[in-house]
This record gives structure tokens, sequence and C-alpha cells, in this order.
């Protein structure tokens, strides 16, 4: 009984684990802990700790509990394509890459975040080499990936 119940949970934390590598959680939150929600207002606001909650395995914050509520109703809505990591890079190359939480676009109804720093700004060359190609390529580079 001891092996079957050992087994199982190594099962369990092994899927656990991978879920959570599959999402760009920098700082402990998704999108860095700004409000997934406000995205689609066209906006980058920082989370606040009072309003925080779980799913798929990681964590978000939001800036109201109105956000939160609003998440909980239909959280696939407001999750980061890519587990939140650069759309550009997952496109361009199939790399997990880091984000500046303030540099994103809603496209199609979903939520695409972007590298920018050191001068260079992932969102202008996505849109420069051609978003819809490399979203297209990035799709399928994903697949690849959360499949690891």
């Amino acid at each position: 009984m001891k092996f079957y119940l050992s087994i199982l949970f190594l099962v369990v934390s092994t899927a656990l684990f991978s879920q959570k590598d599959n999402y760009n959680i920098q700082k402990g939150y998704v999108a860095e802990g700004y409000d997934v929600v406000t995205y689609f207002n066209n906006k980058a606001v920082k989370g606040d700790k009072k309003f925080k909650t779980e799913y798929d395995g990681v964590k978000y914050k939001f800036s109201s509990k109105e956000n939160l509520e609003t998440f909980k109703k239909s959280p696939q809505k407001y999750v980061p394509a890519y587990g939140g990591y650069c759309a550009y890079a997952i496109g361009e190359k199939g790399d997990k890459v880091s984000i500046d939480p303030k540099t994103f676009e809603i496209r199609d109804g979903k939520l695409y975040l972007f590298y920018n720093s050191w001068g260079i700004n992932t969102l202008e060359l996505w849109e420069k080499e051609g978003a819809e190609r490399l979203k297209n390529k990035a799709d399928k580079n994903w697949q690849e990936i959360i499949k690891e």
C-alpha cells in the first residue's frame, strides 16, 4: 500500500510541477502580479495582495474585488497566451522569455505579453515582423513546449 501511495504522490507532484512550469510566475504571480483583467481595458495595473486567487496551480493578483470576481467567472478568458511568457520569443524561437508587464497587446480577445528592456521592445518587433505570422508560429511552438 505504501508503494502505491508513493507512486501516486510522485505522479501528482510531477504533474503539478510541470503545469506550473508552463506559466511565467516571476515574482510569484502570473504577469508579475499585474491585474490580467485590466489589460482588457487597455491598462497595465499592478494587482493588490488583498485581491488574489489561484487558478490552474498558479497565483494571480487583481487591483479590485470586482476584477477578482470577473476573473473567477471566466478565468480562461484572462489567462495570458503562452503562460505569460513573451509572445514574440515563443513565436520567433520557441523560447520562454520573461516579460515587461507594461508591454502587452489584446488580439482576438486574448492577452499577449512581451519583453521590453535594454532597447528591445518585442511588441514593436511583433507588429513590424507580422503579428499574425508570429502568432501562428507561436501557437505551434507552444504546443511543442507544453508537451516537454
